[in-house]
């Protein structure tokens, strides 16, 4: 294989309307792979929608893997899932209780099922697809980690490219010689726009990998509408979130 086109989406939480904007601008500019990183259902109004979507484009030869909070949906391990907190909101659990609902046993068994990671090999170059950092679905490599602990977590792989979400802020970045690709949020982006966020990376043997940040917009303010109108605990800081493009709580 001299070269591949991989668009990336990640962290969808359960926002139908995003995921269909992202795929449609997918589907235009025609990619040799699709990889989905992880957070497929937490959160957002419709997870059963999503996640058949998700089904069918894996089906199809997608790669999907699993995010941490798949896991609280999937299996109710919420110190799994949310290592970093000493008590889980109730907001969290609700959600995740809520999501498992929604979701049949078909659903909920491919969900189980995920892998935590995925690769691909380019020529001479490999490919990671994983949630958060190589090795972790919970560590991530947000822009202000210290440098030390970033060059850590990204040592943990030999892959020339990481392809990362979890952060839910849109980021390509050089680590020594690799190359972080972080396509954002496609439904609950934290980077300042509601826009649904994917990233196209190309590689190709002989050429230094690169990547690009795609936002497409669509209808925030319905799919936060659908959140509001559900009633659980701490769906109002979740709509406007979804509304905003910036993390409310």
């Amino acid at each position: 294989m001299s070269g591949l086109r991989v668009a990336l989406i990640a962290d969808i939480h359960g926002n139908a309307l995003a995921l269909q904007a992202a795929l449609a601008d997918i589907e235009a500019r025609k990619p040799d792979r699709l990889a989905i990183l992880g957070d497929l259902v937490f959160n957002g109004p419709r997870p059963a929608e999503v996640l058949s979507a998700v089904m069918e484009l894996d089906a199809a030869g997608a790669l999907v893997i699993a995010g941490n909070t798949d896991i609280a949906v999937a299996d109710g391990d919420f110190t799994a899932a949310f290592p970093w907190l000493d008590e889980v909101p109730v907001g969290h659990r609700a959600a995740a209780e809520w999501a498992r609902e929604q979701l049949d046993a078909a659903q909920l068994e491919y969900l189980r099922r995920l892998p935590a990671e995925r690769r691909i090999t380019v020529g001479d170059e490999l490919v990671l697809a994983c949630h958060a950092s190589p090795g972790s679905q919970t560590a991530g490599l947000p822009v202000d980690l210290d440098a030390a602990v970033t060059m850590q977590y990204a040592t943990r792989t030999d892959a020339r490219v990481i392809c990362c979400g979890h952060t839910h802020v849109a980021d390509v970045r050089e680590l020594g010689r690799k190359l972080l690709v972080n396509p954002g949020s496609c439904g609950y982006a934290f980077d300042g726009t509601p826009d649904a966020c994917w990233a196209m990376l190309s590689v190709s043997e002989g050429a230094e990998p690169e990547a690009q940040l795609h936002r497409v917009a669509y209808d925030a303010q319905a799919a936060a509408e659908e959140v509001s109108q559900r009633g659980l605990p701490s769906d109002v800081y979740r709509a406007a979130t979804i509304r905003t493009g910036r993390f409310v709580r």
